[in-house]
């Protein structure tokens, strides 16, 4: 990836943070203790357990939001604990404190992996995971703890939020942050009946359109695109009562506070998968999304870059690293 600063050129994901959603919070907890440590709050290494780079880098970016770090600080999380379901939750909030508000330069996961684990076995294993997958499983179970409505238990059989539809009354700190939705208009290509459909995301998986060179609108533009299915993915048309080739567009009708990218770098070329090593130029700050936003929705469409993980390697193996905006000293 390339940017207007010097950032090592082969990202992964990337994280993208309102600039507007900081003025609704009141950072003083953070501010006040940076003043008595000796060293800058929030600059804090995680120890590695072993092959646990994943795990790290993800955990690196969610401790360096700003509204997230606020929340688990000054204590919010704890009235909002559902009891059979808290161990996550209570041991992310260990990790955010030592990061923030302990005098050491580097601490351990090692909680947090643990009670992760008991969920997750996969993850216990000291084994390379994938970032993208552990994050969609983390920021599913901080939900499952903290929303105000528990309709259901939580479990290994959680399903990812955004793998599912909205469930009335299921708000948490989690969909607040970083639940947005897509509006898909579905028209059939042979009678122009137009049907709308809604789906939930926390995460925007973007195709790359280059093997060389291209920028993140670039990405957007590809992902936003109209699509037209036809043969065997052609859908069933009420009007016309049978498949037909369907013209499908999608657009953001509710922009989360927080949108998180993933680009999609892995690519299957004939029978070989790959790993896309396209050089990627993004903006810092003022990522304009309003030409993907519903008119009537084009509310604070811009966003400011707040932190970046990395993936080094090929598809055997490789490394995890993360750049994070440092909320208090403004530095990377």
């Amino acid at each position: 990836m390339a940017s207007e600063r010097p950032c090592p050129a082969d990202d992964f994901s990337i994280y993208y943070v309102l600039a507007e959603c900081t003025d609704h919070y009141d950072s003083s907890p953070v501010k006040e203790v940076e003043e008595n440590q000796p060293h800058s709050q929030g600059v804090t290494g995680l120890r590695n357990l072993g092959n646990t780079c994943y795990m790290n880098a993800i955990l690196q970016c969610l401790c360096s939001i700003s509204p997230l770090v606020e929340y688990f600080l000054s204590g919010k999380y704890i009235t909002a604990l559902q009891k059979d379901c808290s161990e996550v939750a209570t041991a992310f909030a260990y990790v955010m404190t030592d990061m923030w508000l302990g005098d050491s330069e580097c601490v351990s996961p090692e909680i947090f992996r643990s009670a992760f684990g008991n969920l997750y076995p996969a993850f216990m294993k000291k084994t390379q995971q994938d970032a993208q997958e552990f994050l969609i499983y983390v920021l599913n179970e901080l939900h499952e703890s903290l929303k105000k409505c528990h309709r259901k238990s939580c479990g290994k059989g959680s399903i990812p939020r955004c793998c599912r539809k909205t469930i009335a009354n299921e708000v948490s700190i989690i969909t607040q942050l970083f639940e947005g939705q897509l509006n898909y208009s579905i028209m059939c290509l042979k009678c122009e009946n137009c049907t709308y459909k809604n789906e939930v995301f926390t995460i925007l998986c973007l195709p790359i359109p280059s093997d060389y060179e291209c920028s993140l609108q670039d990405c957007l533009q590809c992902f936003f695109q109209q699509d037209t299915l036809t043969w065997h993915n052609q859908i069933h048309c009420s009007f016309c009562e049978t498949k037909q080739e369907t013209a499908v567009r999608a657009s953001i009708s509710k922009a989360p506070k927080v949108i998180i990218f993933h680009l999609k770098r892995f690519d299957i070329l004939g029978t070989m998968k790959r790993k896309l090593r396209t050089d990627i130029h993004y903006p810092l700050t003022n990522l304009d999304l309003s030409p993907y936003i519903c008119p009537v929705f084009r509310k604070h469409p811009k966003y400011n870059l707040c932190a970046v993980v990395n993936h080094f390697g090929d598809l055997d193996g490789g490394h995890y690293t993360a750049f994070c905006k440092n909320s208090v000293t403004q530095a990377w």
